[in-house]
């Protein structure tokens, strides 16, 4: 059975602890009563499979080492029952390379050992506050589009909103990376705390450690009053490192350290403070080859790196392009106050020829000078510009017979195209080609474009058996 759809008392939270020390059995036990949750003990792999087969939980917290195997194993088992119950991992001191073993395999967490309560209260609450999968995804309409590439993308972000393994978001500039992260965060379960989108390339390198970190009143000349850092707004959120590639090699050092340790010390503090941060960083650059060139350490890489998300670019996603263009436009008419205007067929044609190599930020610019200069109601491609120069449509589809019949076939065949892919759902197929239900309607009717029929059945044919 999935996480909850437990059949007990409304509200009631239950965590299967697996560890064989009895010390730390004992200190989980009463931290989580505490807590309010009940709890069900387990010291071996065999032991725990027999609990999660025959009962329902809403957390496996258990350890790495145990008498009859490891405890990724329980992750897999989980995964092969099709369950969706989140795994915490207990890993030893220092042991990063099982952390990040969990945390690839699938885990939604780890803790290290001596066991810390408050990181462990913190990492309780975190996975409790998962959705059950009964919430609608939050704004997954920001990912749009139903090519393969694009769909991917949005069953994989679906995957790691469910972890808190650090995410490495790849791809080019403009291709909606901070999109991604964004997605992952709203829809997890951190959702209900803040996002923080920090451009590493941005920050002078002698501010780095105070923008970072913080710092305390007096700590250096102009410290009038305490500050905090990006890790302590972020603390119980999301911390997004954008071009991650341009920190400076003192600071990874320091970036490695909070990541381990999961805690930071303000400059001019004596001691480390706590934070609950979830890491997901970004970069146009291939990180690897920096790694190779000596510009990024390898043991930041591999803990950035636990899991990678590619942003494919907008010419891997041409059939896209259309809806994408749509929702684009819709966005800056809204911000702008202005009244409804519309793609035409063959502006739509050419902007799914054009090759973006600014991906979605260069189409958003596109649109927002056709906006301004397009003077009726309907964006042509004489209104479409990139780098001064008009797009055009692709040369082989110049018209070979007058120009009105020409257009009136590209927007038969768009139309055409649109209602196929929505299953003739017309309010769908008009919002899939930037135009309103009305004129949708109005252009089937001037095109003679109708719905078919469903074929019917009529009974046997005369003369044949029923």
């Amino acid at each position: 059975m999935k996480r909850g759809e437990r059949r007990g008392a409304p509200g009631e939270r239950r965590v299967l602890v697996v560890d064989d020390e009895p010390d730390i059995h004992e200190l989980l036990e009463l931290t989580l009563v505490k807590m309010g949750i009940d709890v069900v003990s387990a010291g071996s792999i065999g032991e725990a499979k027999a609990h999660l087969s025959g009962s329902d939980f809403d957390l496996c917290l258990t350890d790495m080492r145990l008498p009859d195997g490891e405890g990724l194993e329980l992750v897999r088992f989980i995964g092969a029952q099709g369950g969706d119950i989140p795994v915490a991992v207990i890993t030893a001191y220092g042991s990063a390379d099982n952390a990040v073993a969990a945390l690839k395999a699938g885990a939604f967490d780890y803790v290290g050992k001596p066991v810390g309560l408050e990181q462990v209260r913190a990492l309780v609450k975190s996975a409790l506050a998962l959705p059950d999968g009964t919430q609608p995804p939050a704004r997954n309409q920001r990912l749009i589009g139903e090519g393969v590439a694009m769909r991917g993308v949005r069953e994989l972000t679906g995957r790691l909103a469910r972890t808190q393994a650090p995410v490495y978001i790849t791809g080019e500039s403009g291709s909606g990376k901070e999109l991604a992260a964004r997605l992952i965060h709203e829809n997890g379960a951190r959702r209900g705390g803040p996002f923080v989108p920090v451009n590493c390339g941005a920050i002078p390198e002698n501010l780095m450690e105070s923008e970072f970190f913080g710092y305390r009143k007096g700590a250096f000349t102009g410290a009038t009053q305490d500050k905090e850092g990006f890790f302590q707004a972020a603390n119980g959120g999301t911390l997004f490192l954008d071009e991650v590639a341009e920190l400076p090699m003192a600071m990874q050092v320091k970036l490695l350290r909070a990541i381990q340790e999961k805690q930071v010390r303000k400059i001019g503090a004596t001691q480390e403070d706590p934070v609950d941060v979830r890491i997901l960083c970004a970069t146009h650059q291939d990180l690897g080859r920096c790694v190779e060139q000596g510009r990024f350490r390898q043991d930041l890489f591999y803990r950035l790196n636990v899991i990678e998300l590619r942003m494919p670019p907008l010419r891997e996603c041409r059939e896209d392009i259309p809806a994408i263009a749509a929702s684009v436009l819709e966005r800056l008419l809204a911000q702008n106050g202005l009244p409804e205007k519309r793609l035409s067929a063959e502006a739509l044609e050419a902007l799914a020829a054009h090759g973006f190599p600014g991906n979605v930020r260069e189409l958003e610019n596109i649109l927002e000078r056709a906006v301004a200069l397009c003077t009726g109601d309907e964006i042509r491609v004489e209104d479409l510009q990139s780098g001064g120069s008009v797009i055009l449509p692709p040369a082989g589809r110049v018209p070979s017979g007058p120009l009105p019949e020409y257009l009136e076939q590209v927007e038969r065949e768009a139309i055409l195209a649109a209602l196929g892919k929505t299953g003739f759902n017309r309010t769908a197929a008009a919002k899939l080609l930037g135009i309103s239900f009305r004129t949708l309607r109005y252009r089937m009717q001037r095109l003679d474009i109708r719905e078919p029929e469903p074929a019917r059945d009529n009974g046997p044919a005369p003369g044949t058996p029923a």
